[in-house]
């Protein structure tokens, strides 16, 4: 006879299930010594009968545990892979949406390489910091060489370098500054991924949550 259950229910189960069958492993003794002078065997000190019962006793209850556990992952993996989900991306199926949990969350396969969505918020990030940088330092330098041509016009005299026009110098300053070309706007978008990456988690975590506690599955 089939067994109903949610997929809640059967998660926590096959949750159980694991530790229980561990434990049961541990624990189990499926052999022992005895001497042939003596009916108890050395360790449990039972008779062999009794003995030879408990190992087969255990042994089948775990492989009935095993068989158990199979059966509700068999399950909760089949009613995955048909139960749909709706998220703003687009839907998906619950296995798709725990797949691609994982790979935002840097857990999936690939050791993490497949979180391209970090990855590409990280060398968006990299790429406007460093030209940033480049750019102050040279139109830094720029700056000092200006200077430099104000002093080589002028003389020292800060009076006289303020009151005379200098349009050379600052000709020379405009067509020799240094700007960040940042045709994507990087922050707004680093902004984006951030955000759609947080509410896509946020949706994926909820109605996955919905899905588990709402769908059943028969075992």
């Amino acid at each position: 006879m089939s067994e109903k259950m949610l997929v809640t229910q059967a998660l926590d189960e096959r949750d159980l299930l694991v530790k229980k069958i561990r434990d049961k492993i541990e624990k189990a003794n499926f052999a022992d010594t005895v001497k042939h002078n003596e009916e108890k065997v050395i360790t449990a000190r039972v008779s062999r009968e009794e003995f030879s019962k408990d190992a087969e006793s255990a042994f089948q209850q775990i492989q009935d545990l095993i068989s158990r556990f199979q059966k509700i992952d068999a399950a909760i993996v089949a009613s995955n892979a048909k139960t749909m989900i709706k998220t703003s991306l687009g839907d998906y199926t619950v296995a798709g949406a725990i797949s691609l949990r994982s790979r935002l969350r840097n857990k999936g396969s690939y050791n993490g390489e497949s979180d391209f969505e970090s990855a590409l918020k990280k060398k968006l990030e990299h790429d406007l910091e460093q030209n940033v940088l480049f750019a102050n330092v040279k139109n830094q330098d720029l700056q000092k060489a200006a200077e430099g041509m104000r002093l080589s016009i002028l003389g020292k005299d800060a009076k006289v370098k303020d009151d005379k026009p200098l349009e050379v110098v600052d000709a020379y300053i405009s067509e020799n500054t240094t700007e960040v070309v940042d045709p994507l706007d990087i922050r707004k978008k680093v902004e984006m991924l951030r955000e759609r990456r947080d509410t896509l988690l946020t949706e994926l975590d909820t109605q996955i949550k919905v899905s588990n506690a709402t769908t059943f599955i028969e075992i």
